[in-house]
């Protein structure tokens, strides 16, 4: 009997582990509409992924329009586009390489579709990959000012990603990919001829929560939990040149902080007047480091609530005007290095550290740096966007008894 029990467990296991097809047992999330729009019943506003409403490897800057204007504490959900499957070296075809892996052409998002077929301008070698979806005005911002972005829901848009490792790229470039170089010839109509890495992984519901799925040579699976959240979040870049997507900066971007899920909030320092946030580079989950390119890629429906707080806002994390970006979680405040030099990137960490501690905690510069040494993880969000980053963790549990002088 026991016996019997247990040969059932294992096939109930593997029911469970056994692939779907795309789309079953999931609805695929295509956009509610063509156009950024104010949502009914106080829903907030809207921004769909469109040729209009998106650029294609570079940031907002100076010059740029928004595709919708919005007063501060508004929510605002963008339905954000994966650049994996409409890049150059996978054949700016969405439904041909999604296709190659049993994915259906209805399965493939309309917008990969448009945005793939467009005239948007992109340069595979000198520009950024990421599909950057916005700007979007706040209304009464200011160069100076801090934007509150509180991440309030993210969904997957569809049942399957990619993670991606390219030549000349990624934690080891030079030794993986292990195939052989890119052709001179190479190109969106020769895809093959890059020799880049792609695997495929479906997302799959197991007891309740989603989870990748990585096959491997030999057939074998391995299961990871999501933690959906966006590589890029951030406000227009203070110049008129064109801002490349891959660096992060003082207005974030591409920061690749796997934190800032469902319940984190992102404080960046405005550089122009209106802030213009956009979302970008939607991840279903990411290890840090980043260490072969990319995470999991896919495609996010993303509500954020925007918010302006100026110079003096007790809500500030530091005094106005912030150098960084800085983060939380319910759990954990989180300053944030960036820099070229991973150390000059641990350095600007441990830094603003210091800085929070003593501006926000009340701390003596000595002891915060002796706590941070003693107390506070530095973890290294990605090594592979040219600026490195590196983000202090710092317990809010250390501090919940902290109040009478002894």
């Amino acid at each position: 009997m026991f016996k019997s029990v247990r040969i059932l467990a294992v096939v109930a296991a593997l029911l469970l582990l056994a692939p779907a097809a795309y789309g079953a047992d999931f609805k695929i999330l295509q956009p509610l509409g063509d156009k950024p729009m104010e949502l009914k019943k106080g829903g907030g506003y809207y921004v769909p992924t469109t040729p209009e409403t998106a650029r294609w490897g570079s940031l907002p800057n100076l010059d740029a329009k928004p595709v919708l204007s919005v007063p501060s504490g508004s929510l605002v959900t963008f339905d954000s586009l994966s650049h994996e499957g409409v890049l150059e070296d996978q054949g700016k075809d969405p439904v041909k390489f999604f296709g190659q892996f049993g994915v259906k052409p209805e399965q493939v998002l309309k917008d990969a579709q448009a945005i793939a077929a467009s005239s948007l301008e992109h340069d595979f070698v000198k520009d950024g990959p990421h599909v950057i979806t916005g700007p979007v005005e706040i209304q009464g911002a200011k160069a100076g000012d801090v934007l509150k972005v509180e991440m309030i829901a993210l969904k997957p848009r569809v049942p399957y990603g990619v993670i991606s490792n390219r030549h000349g790229k990624g934690a080891l470039p030079g030794e993986f990919p292990e195939t052989k170089p890119p052709e001179p010839d190479a190109s969106a109509a020769q895809p093959e001829k890059y020799h880049n890495v792609f695997k495929f992984s479906p997302i799959r519901q197991v007891g309740g929560k989603w989870y990748g799925v990585i096959k491997d040579a030999s057939g074998r699976e391995t299961l990871f939990p999501l933690r959906p959240f966006h590589g890029i979040m951030g406000v227009a870049v203070n110049t008129k040149d064109k801002a490349n997507s891959i660096p992060p900066g003082e207005y974030a971007g591409n920061l690749d902080i796997n934190d800032l899920g469902v319940g984190a909030t992102l404080y960046i320092p405005v550089q122009v007047d209106g802030a213009m946030f956009y979302a970008s580079d939607p991840h279903f989950v990411q290890g840090d480091g980043e260490v072969a390119l990319t995470a999991l890629e896919g495609s996010l429906r993303s509500t954020f609530r925007l918010t302006v707080l100026k110079p003096g806002d007790p809500r500030l994390p530091l005094k106005a005007p912030m150098k960084n970006p800085f983060a939380e979680t319910p759990q954990y405040w989180i300053p944030i290095g960036l820099h070229t030099d991973l150390n000059e990137a641990m350095k600007d960490a441990t830094r603003q550290t210091v800085q929070f501690l003593s501006e926000k905690l009340g701390m003596d510069r000595a002891s915060a740096l002796a706590y941070a040494s003693a107390a506070v993880d530095f973890q290294v969000t990605q090594v592979v966007d040219r600026v490195k980053g590196v983000n202090g963790m710092i317990r809010k549990s250390d501090f919940a008894a902290r109040g009478k002088k002894k």
